[in-house]
């Protein structure tokens, strides 16, 4: 388990902050849509470079936090998942594409 993701889980355990995959869920996807909103205003909506706002980082912090929170409810350990999404990026960039497309190979 990720060092934070055990920091996050004693968190809310102790303050009494449970909550159902089902809500973490949608609570992770509306923290998603927040970093969003940041990148599309630090873009003007596509017609500039990106520069990030002032709060494009506590966005991330909440997005993280609630990714966290989802992964613990679930039961899936962050880092083993991580490795294993490596293991598999590996194997299809030897392939020659990183993308999904290299499975069918």
């Amino acid at each position: 388990m990720l060092r934070q993701q055990a920091i996050v889980k004693e968190f809310c355990k102790k303050h009494n902050l449970g909550g159902s995959a089902e809500i973490r869920l949608l609570d992770t996807l509306s923290e998603l849509g927040e970093v969003a909103k940041e990148i599309l205003k630090g873009s003007a909506y596509g017609s500039k470079p990106f520069e990030p706002g002032e709060n494009l980082e506590g966005e991330m912090g909440d997005l993280f936090f609630s990714l966290l929170t989802l992964a613990n409810e679930l039961g899936v350990s962050l880092d083993v998942a991580l490795d294993n999404a490596l293991r598999k990026y590996e194997r299809r960039l030897k392939k020659g594409s990183a993308g999904s497309e290299s499975e069918e190979k």
